[in-house]
């Protein structure tokens, strides 16, 4: 059966990287966006160009920080309200770059956990609440082929957070199994984005490429998706059974 047309969408951390990406890519499609981030200049460039180049959609937007639970409760709701609802939920914010466990940086790799752990936790809460009191709606989560197995450097905090997305959404999908709530674990590789900077490898593909990959996998609305597909699916399914000290030599630092 084909999906329902999602027209409200909203996108956490929007204001660059993947979600000021996926921004354009669902504006271009025809849907209505609730933008939101703490950098809300960009957010209102954002609307002004996607408003200018696709007029007959809404853009509402909001700042928000995803750490603060009030900030996000507050935020969220009142862009549901602006567009009447919401039809899928991206939880997109988050951020990287830690530090080895115990070398002095316990400060940056607990904020990671803080912010796309807790910060993810607390928009999933709002949304399902309105996805409840709907009876459907589309709840994304955007994790990391990171999650897949435990990474040494500057990815073991980052990888443990999305690891915990993982749990996270199956959790959810389990509570709603069988209704018309979907659930999806998005996995991206590497794709050009500040988050990966020092990482652009010869697996890496371009922002534009790497985010039509990651809406395409999203419009599927798949249980868990990887983006993009080839080569990360196949890599994916190599790291879970490979020693570790071959996932070490792999995936660096």
């Amino acid at each position: 059966m084909p999906h329902p047309v999602r027209q409200r969408i909203f996108i956490s951390g929007a204001s660059a990287g993947l979600g000021e990406g996926m921004a354009r890519r669902f504006a271009a499609m025809g849907r209505d966006l609730a933008l939101a981030a703490r950098r809300t200049d960009r957010l209102d460039s954002l609307r002004a160009e996607l408003l200018a180049a696709h007029p007959g959609i809404r853009v509402a937007t909001s700042a928000m920080d995803v750490d603060d639970p009030a900030s996000v409760g507050t935020g969220m709701r009142r862009l549901a309200d602006e567009l009447g609802g919401f039809d899928r939920v991206v939880v997109n914010a988050g951020i990287g770059a830690g530090a080895s466990i115990g070398t002095g940086a316990a400060e940056v790799n607990r904020a990671i956990l803080v912010t796309n752990v807790l910060g993810s936790h607390a928009q999933c809460e709002v949304a399902m609440e309105l996805f409840r009191d709907q009876g459907a709606g589309h709840l994304v989560l955007i994790s990391s082929v990171a999650s897949v197995r435990g990474m040494k450097g500057s990815r073991t905090a980052y990888g443990a957070s999305k690891a915990a997305l993982n749990a996270l959404a199956e959790g959810i999908r389990s509570d709603v199994l069988g209704s018309q709530i979907v659930v999806s674990t998005i996995l991206p590789g590497y794709i050009e984005t500040a988050i990966n900077e020092g990482r652009r490898g010869p697996l890496t593909v371009g922002l534009d490429k790497g985010v039509r990959a990651l809406t395409e996998t999203i419009e599927r609305e798949p249980v868990r998706g990887y983006v993009p597909e080839w080569p990360w699916r196949p890599v994916s399914r190599l790291l879970r059974v490979l020693p570790l000290p071959a996932v070490r030599r792999l995936t660096g630092d």
